[in-house]
């Protein structure tokens, strides 16, 4: 899913003059189109950021003299199909706007259980003593790595490197909100010069996320869900969808460590980046069967009772929001990412006192 879609479908978006505002800048004084629609063509493709032949990305830079904000894109598709190129029409507007764009792959679940030694295999549900590791955590370390191979380029590329934000849609959203709350990763004694760099992102936004992937707590908000336990491992039968859940719940305990690793919910600090959650869905309805289960706005809302407990930064937009500050992904982030960041503000404060 994209911030294209939801463009379209939001009320706020709909008539040819909100159509025209969405493609100028938030600025008062227009800044010149140096992109168009049609040349979306990026500064460097392919460009690998990793070992594995699916850690690659495409960089598209805008032009600046001085380094610029950058958007990291992760794309959607349940961790088990997608592709970075998905997000290329979302670049004009950036790269308009003095914001750099890089848009990423990252290996699949299946591959990262190859790359493991174990197989799904077709017979009983796996639970967590067949894999050594949860298949999604190198799902996720591939979207930290990309992270930190961005803020290695940063001078390069003359990107700023504080101020990257992460977005995607659907499993790419919930890989983006796991580098957003989850601890930095960054180790200044690494010998690979990539690693010394931090996994923290300036801001998230992200679409259709799925904010939580312990079975037991979704359940309690969505019912007639059937998604996220592939994430661990447990095989998903076309013939009953709901095979996968209904395992990940059975053997939610044996799985529970990498619950507390890897779901985004459990990983939410006072001190973590603002967030930005958007659902095209309408209202949430804690406790009822809906309609698109996967990208349900009750996940927004479960994520927004921990975020507003902690005093965080976060705006949570859906279908049935009205007037919201940002109606996009794309609008929050140019408002975001071209502010100044919060260490510069606190350090001039200091510097004029």
């Amino acid at each position: 899913m994209t911030d294209q879609r939801s463009n379209k479908s939001h009320p706020a978006r709909r008539g040819l003059g909100a159509m025209l505002l969405a493609l100028l800048p938030l600025s008062a004084a227009p800044m010149p189109q140096l992109y168009g629609s049609e040349m979306n063509e990026p500064t460097y493709s392919d460009i690998r950021y990793g070992v594995h032949e699916r850690n690659v990305m495409d960089v598209w830079l805008a032009q600046s003299d001085a380094p610029t904000p950058c958007v990291m894109y992760i794309h959607g598709g349940g961790w088990v199909a997608g592709d970075k190129g998905v997000y290329a029409k979302q670049v004009p507007r950036f790269l308009n706007n003095g914001i750099s764009v890089v848009s990423i792959n990252y290996r699949y679940l299946e591959q990262t259980i190859v790359d493991s030694g174990s197989s799904r295999g077709t017979g009983p549900i796996r639970k967590r003593g067949n894999y050594p590791e949860a298949p999604v955590g190198k799902v996720l370390l591939d979207a930290a790595r990309a992270l930190q191979f961005i803020r290695y380029k940063a001078k390069e590329w003359n990107i700023d490197s504080r101020r990257i934000g992460v977005s995607g849609g659907s499993a790419g959203a919930c890989s983006a909100l796991w580098l957003n709350f989850h601890d930095d990763l960054a180790d200044p004694d690494a010998d690979d010069p990539v690693k010394r760099q931090s996994t923290k992102p300036y801001c998230a936004a992200t679409d259709g996320a799925q904010t939580s992937l312990d079975p037991k707590q979704v359940q309690e908000w969505i019912p007639n869900t059937a998604y996220g336990m592939g994430a661990f491992g447990f095989i998903w039968d076309k013939s009953d969808p709901t095979v996968e859940f209904r395992s990940g719940l059975r053997y939610r305990d044996e799985v529970l460590p990498w619950i507390k690793e890897y779901s985004p919910y459990e990983l939410v600090t006072k001190d973590d980046p603002p967030v930005y959650l958007y659902y095209h869905a309408g209202s949430p309805r804690k406790g009822k069967e809906v309609k698109d289960p996967n990208h349900s706005s009750n996940y927004g809302a479960l994520l927004v009772e921990k975020l507003e407990a902690l005093g965080l930064d976060y705006e949570f937009v859906h279908q049935d929001s009205q007037n919201p500050k940002h109606a996009t992904i794309q609008d929050y982030l140019i408002r975001r990412l071209k502010s100044e960041p919060q260490q510069n503000r606190a350090e001039k404060c200091q510097a004029e006192k």
